[in-house]
């Protein structure tokens, strides 16, 4: 649980940690597309989905994190400060024009791409827990961590100005890591047995994931109607699973009907 890999080094952990994550998914749907021209796209939707992250993180958080006193610490990713829905919205942004442009199977592609986001995603919430953000609540449970001083953590729950570390949170950080790691599993297992339904489970996967796992969370976060913004978000996702669950089905109907 430390910020820095190395002490009076300006090696970010939280930084060095989501290069990890998205090294491997590259390599991942490189293996798995076998076709150069996915380089490029790739790179599009690393660009974009950091700028998506990083720019909910900025809206979302202007005033608590100190953007509107010091702007140009919004351009310091490397301090931590992502928000994952974001960056998959802005993702999906440049894959849809990707797909408009060059006109690919759309949902082979989909396949690839999202066998790979829960590998580098499981990184980047190890990289949260080095950097002590995105924590749960407070417990008295066996798997409840403490954070030291001067984390976001220990900032938000300590039992005095001066303690020298935080009250014991549930690391959901790492419940999420090890979730994800499953469901990367799960995806390149039914990637290879089943073509055309991995995104879609991609989608009714992680949206159930997030859903359940936004209760055991206890960092500030944007409400509404009841639920966190990334409730709601997952509630969006789950139905956009379904859909392309729905495509695909149709497709191979299709095709099964077409080959008769």
């Amino acid at each position: 649980m430390h910020s820095q890999l190395i002490s009076g080094f300006p090696i970010q952990t939280f930084g060095l940690c989501v290069a990890t994550g998205i090294f491997l998914a590259w390599m991942t749907v490189e293996k798995l597309y076998k076709r150069p021209e996915l380089s490029n796209l790739v790179f599009a939707l690393i660009i974009t989905g950091l700028i998506g992250a990083r720019l909910t993180h900025v809206i979302q958080y202007w005033h608590e994190d100190g953007f509107d006193r010091n702007f140009a610490a919004a351009f310091q990713i490397w301090n931590g400060g992502l928000v994952f829905y974001g960056g998959l919205i802005g993702g999906a942004l440049a894959f849809a024009v990707w797909c408009a442009v060059k006109r690919p199977d759309v949902l082979h592609l989909a396949d690839v791409l999202c066998v790979g986001i829960p590998l580098g995603h499981a990184f980047g919430r190890i990289g949260c827990f080095f950097h002590g953000c995105c924590w749960g609540k407070v417990s008295d449970s066996a798997l409840a961590v403490t954070f030291p001083a001067n984390s976001p953590v220990w900032a938000a729950h300590r039992s005095g100005e001066f303690a020298s570390r935080s009250l014991p949170v549930l690391p959901t950080q790492l419940f999420e890591a090890a979730a994800l790691l499953l469901l990367f599993a799960a995806l390149l297992l039914l990637y290879r047995k089943f073509k055309g339904y991995t995104a879609g489970a991609y989608m009714i996967g992680y949206s159930v994931i997030r859903f359940f796992m936004e209760f055991l969370r206890d960092d500030p976060r944007p409400e509404m109607c009841g639920l966190s913004s990334a409730q709601n978000v997952s509630i969006l996702l789950f139905v956009l699973g379904l859909g392309f669950i729905g495509w695909s089905l149709f497709r191979n109907a299709k095709a099964s009907s077409d080959n008769r």
